[in-house]
């Protein structure tokens, strides 16, 4: 019985620190939205979670250190979110219906999480954070090229890279658009945001998607 104690107490403090990490992310996120992450302080991170900086510094050195753990946890997040919004689809799907299925996806994210695009492209931002994004911008980039390469069989590899790399960059200059407004305006922008690369992909994609055709094969693709 005392055994099983031991063993118990060790356990609800890693639950109780845990919890405590959480709330602490939590206002940190909230702290460099508001502020962004350069004018942000540990006391004013400490003052959002209700708690004393000192009761701050028991989990984190510093407001580097809670930048990089938040960016973590969000980047992994996000690798979710880009794997179920380019997952296959059948090619019946209409380039509208694909394209705007993944927008979506992502936007919400973004929505969801607002501290991750301030964290992503904000000035001053910590090297360990820059260097997960730039790799979690070329892994993007990767997945975007590999569904082109299935609507485009003949297109040489540059073209691909190159598509690829329009489509992202029109990606994140809408996206700061859509996050820059809310309501009914957001949902305006969002809407601009899928028409822009509907159109810049429909003369490349042509009838790959939208075809009965195609999905009488079997065949899958991805978008």
């Amino acid at each position: 019985m005392a055994e099983s104690q031991e063993k118990e107490q060790p356990r609800r403090r890693q639950a109780r620190g845990e919890r405590r990490i959480a709330q602490l992310l939590e206002a940190a996120a909230s702290v460099f939205c508001t502020t962004g992450f350069t004018a942000a302080s540990t006391n004013a991170i400490a003052r959002e979670a209700g708690v004393s900086p000192g009761t701050l510094y028991q989990f984190f050195p510093n407001k580097e250190a809670i930048a990089i753990e938040l960016g973590d946890r969000l980047m992994h997040k996000m690798r979710d979110t880009y794997g179920e919004a380019l997952a296959p689809v059948d090619p019946a799907t209409p380039l509208e219906e694909a394209v705007g299925a993944a927008v979506d996806r992502f936007i919400a994210f973004n929505c969801d999480h607002p501290v991750f695009f301030t964290l992503m492209h904000g000035p001053d931002i910590p090297g360990h954070i820059t260097e997960e994004h730039d790799a979690l911008h070329a892994t993007l980039h990767a997945r975007i090229e590999g569904l082109l390469s299935s609507l485009l069989p003949d297109a040489p590899p540059a073209d691909l890279s190159r598509i690829a790399h329009m489509c992202l960059g029109l990606y994140k200059a809408g996206l700061e658009l859509v996050l820059g407004h809310e309501g009914a305006e957001r949902d305006a922008y969002v809407r601009e945001l899928k028409n822009v690369l509907i159109r810049y992909l429909e003369p490349l994609v042509g009838d790959r998607l939208g075809s009965l055709e195609g999905s009488d094969t079997g065949a899958t693709t991805t978008l």
